[in-house]
């Protein structure tokens, strides 16, 4: 049975973004959940996390950004930056009215959720950020620029699953069977019509991420306006993007963070894991 309803928004320049609808399972009236992926993911990567979110009472939705999934590939891939991503979530939420959410945002998705918080000071009730900061470690991006937007095809989703665990393999070093890395390769991926299996984003999105001659801008500004609400960092003990002494900075630096360290997982835990699951399901009870 179908746990999700399908929708789209139609942003001001005619792109369209696809997002899924999870009901609250007993509707508690507490603040919905969004659920924002990474760079080249989508709203598949929440299949698991946010049934359990909607069984807290919550409801939830899961985007797709621009350029990933079902969404619109944009025509112009100058568009394909957080701050766009952030305007098209806020148009989202207009159209289901909902002006006070918890977001959970992995990796790129934690920035949107910042970016979110300085738009719109009084939207966020709470934050769990996932295995992103205001410092990213050059190691872990130089290792994600070496793919992005230079992925191959594959004949069958065998083929695909071996790909997609040539190039996750570290940060899941535990995962040595089959069935994880055919269920990861299927959210991330899709069969063409030609029987092709492709990963499901616009490589056009390696341009913007490429684009960035003068190194990364100053992000602390964008943590900050964090501060007013409470978060939940969680980390993977094997990340190269988040480093450890950057999660103690933002810890020390925000009034109310929490940080919980999955063990034996790189970048970036999926939040299904006892840990990360235990930590939300903690931190959304005592959120309003």
């Amino acid at each position: 049975m179908t746990q999700f309803s399908e929708h789209f928004h139609t942003a001001s320049d005619g792109v369209k973004t696809y997002y899924r609808l999870y009901k609250a399972r007993t509707p508690g009236g507490k603040a919905p959940v969004i659920c924002l992926h990474g760079l080249t993911r989508n709203s598949k990567d929440f299949e698991d996390v946010a049934p359990m979110i909607a069984a807290l009472g919550r409801d939830v939705m899961a985007v797709d950004v621009r350029g990933r999934g079902r969404s619109d590939r944009d025509s112009n891939p100058d568009n394909y930056q957080v701050p766009v991503y952030a305007e098209d979530v806020a148009g989202i939420l207009k159209d289901l009215g909902w002006r006070r959410v918890v977001s959970v945002g992995t990796s790129m998705g934690g920035l949107m959720t910042m970016t979110l918080a300085a738009m719109q000071p009084d939207l966020l009730r709470g934050a769990v950020i996932n295995d992103i900061g205001p410092e990213i470690d050059p190691e872990g991006l130089g290792r994600i620029q070496q793919y992005v937007g230079h992925a191959p095809t594959y004949a069958s989703w065998q083929e695909a699953a071996d790909g997609v665990r040539a190039v996750n393999g570290d940060a899941f070093p535990d995962e040595t069977g089959d069935a994880f890395w055919l269920a990861f390769a299927r959210r991330t991926c899709k069969e063409r019509e030609d029987g092709r299996i492709v990963h499901d984003y616009d490589m056009a999105i390696a341009q913007a991420f490429d684009s960035g001659d003068g190194g990364l801008p100053d992000l602390w500004p964008l943590f900050d306006a964090l501060k007013p609400v409470p978060v939940l960092l969680v980390r993977g003990a094997l990340s190269d993007l988040l480093t450890e002494d950057t999660a103690r900075k933002m810890e020390q630096r925000h009034p109310d963070l929490r940080l919980v360290t999955v063990e034996r997982i790189g970048h970036a835990p999926m939040l299904t894991e006892p840990a990360s699951a235990q930590a939300i399901t903690t931190f959304l009870k005592e959120c309003d």
